[in-house]
């Protein structure tokens, strides 16, 4: 078993893993699959992302293209009309806040850290969309979210098929994590990509084998905010899907997740309280 790295530097902001962080989603989209999620106006991206930071965001992510089963392409130049400016806008207006940019696009992401204030690249194609993302990454010095998708958003949901979902997503890190590493990459969180080219029983196996992404030795992420294999599973849709949304997430927090990735974050926050007072207990049970 690897130390398992403690922290990432954000921009010379040093964030530690002691307790798990969480990560609020503000979807720059008209067409992001839950519908909450979707910000378009600048004063409702102001003000969701104020509301985050007071519920006890640690991260914004930003994204302006839909990763949904089924999305259509999005050209670069629309991308960047809707992500830039959202950054821009959190940016100036939340100066301590650190950002996330959601992107696959090597282009979008130095011009995002470099022009309009992100901290953090989260990548959904672990660098398969875009060739020339890792050398980006390399050069910005700068913290990498490096996520596993099978196929692209418009065919990962076609049969998926692995031979073992966790040892194949292992074997598909441990390749990328040591090229990012020669490259002197030195803060990778790693992510399996819930949702992204899995059933839904592959990605409950995931969520229950979740601990063995440890291995690794880099901080985990878990999106699992309203994902189909909760209101598939519960036969409910993604705007009911709270509640067993908390649920996994508690799952997740319990199985070694370091960050959680989700659309409410006042929830999130309160199911991360639960779990420390869960683990602090443990732990002065064993002390005595």
């Amino acid at each position: 078993m690897l130390h398992k790295q403690k922290h990432i530097n954000a921009n010379g902001r040093l964030i530690d893993f002691q307790e798990p962080k969480i990560m609020g989603i503000i979807n720059v989209t008209p067409d992001s699959f839950f519908k909450g999620s979707r910000h378009t106006a600048e004063s409702e991206i102001v003000e969701t992302a104020g509301r985050m930071l007071d519920e006890g965001a640690d991260f914004l992510d930003v994204g302006g293209y839909s990763s949904r089963p089924g999305a259509k392409d999005v050209p670069v130049e629309e991308e960047k009309a809707r992500v830039l400016p959202a950054i821009k806008l959190i940016s100036d207006n939340f100066p301590d806040a650190v950002v996330s940019v959601d992107t696959f696009r090597a282009e979008i992401a130095r011009e995002s850290v470099e022009k309009y204030g992100a901290n953090i690249i989260n990548d959904i194609s672990g660098g398969e969309a875009d060739r020339e993302m890792f050398q980006v990454v390399a050069q910005l010095n700068v913290p990498y979210i490096l996520m596993h998708m099978q196929g692209t958003p418009g065919t990962m949901q076609i049969n998926p098929v692995y031979n073992d979902v966790v040892a194949d997503i292992l074997m598909w890190f441990g390749e990328r994590i040591t090229r990012l590493q020669m490259m002197g990459v030195k803060d990778i969180v790693i992510d399996p990509g819930f949702g992204f080219g899995k059933t839904i029983e592959h990605n409950f196996e995931l969520l229950r084998r979740l601990s063995e992404f440890r291995i690794a030795g880099l901080p985990v992420m878990a999106g699992l905010s309203r994902k189909s294999m909760i209101w598939k599973t519960l036969e409910i849709s993604p705007d009911e899907a709270l509640n067993g949304t908390s649920a996994l997430n508690m799952v997740a927090l319990i199985n070694g997740a370091d960050i959680l990735r989700v659309h409410d974050v006042k929830e999130a926050t309160q199911v991360r309280d639960l779990f420390l007072k869960l683990a602090y207990s443990k732990n002065k049970l064993k002390s005595n």
